[in-house]
């Protein structure tokens, strides 16, 4: 069994991180080989539209032709059992550097067919982790569960599974008395880091757990 996580946070010890951190720890305590990737470390770009991965005999139907940092990710990522990626939320979206990964990463397994199928040979557990500023009563409003379920729908597609873990109102900076950052109550994202952060730690490893258990 083996279960890599995706980090798409530019910030590898902060609130992202350490969800992924304890959701590999889950999946190790379960005996599963686990691996952490920092997306940002990573030298690529989002899909360019050649099309090769759809092109009808084509050398690299199915696969994504471009050849970078991501070539040789692929290729170990066919060999995993279950995959995790996680992002903070920028302005309603995961970050740039996770959505050009999700969109090398399953724009060639789609296939155009009416109704849509994946050319993914196997079933293979997967999870999202988020991680946002705002609150679970705004989030809706902003239209935050839309991309929620369009995401799981997507990697549900591709893969026959995905499950979502939503961590709101993160502690964003170390030191908010350094930063313009005054409409936030301090004391109460102080407070939300005690006591609620730690329990989306233990969901997030729980989270793990599950997705590295062995099929019945």
């Amino acid at each position: 069994m083996k279960v890599m996580a995706f980090n798409g946070s530019p910030r590898k010890k902060w609130n992202t991180a350490t969800l992924l951190g304890k959701a590999l720890e889950g999946a190790a305590a379960q005996g599963a080989e686990t691996r952490l990737v920092h997306l940002y470390d990573l030298d690529y770009k989002g899909c360019i539209s050649c099309f090769a991965c759809k092109t009808r005999g084509g050398e690299s139907y199915g696969t994504c032709a471009v050849q970078d940092d991501l070539t040789s990710l692929f290729a170990e990522i066919k060999e995993a059992d279950a995959i995790i990626l996680g992002s903070p939320i920028y302005f309603g979206d995961v970050s740039g550097e996770l959505r050009s990964f999700v969109e090398r990463l399953l724009f060639p397994y789609l296939v155009y067919d009416n109704p849509p199928r994946s050319l993914y040979p196997r079933k293979i557990r997967t999870a999202w982790i988020y991680t946002m500023n705002v609150s679970e009563d705004i989030a809706p409003i902003l239209g935050y569960d839309r991309l929620f379920n369009s995401n799981a729908l997507i990697m549900e597609r591709i893969f026959g599974h995905s499950e979502s873990l939503m961590s709101y109102d993160t502690y964003q900076f170390k030191d908010y008395t350094k930063v313009v950052a005054d409409r936030f109550d301090v004391d109460k994202k102080e407070k939300r880091r005690r006591e609620v952060f730690p329990q989306d730690c233990k969901k997030a490893f729980n989270l793990g757990a599950a997705l590295a258990e062995e099929p019945a």
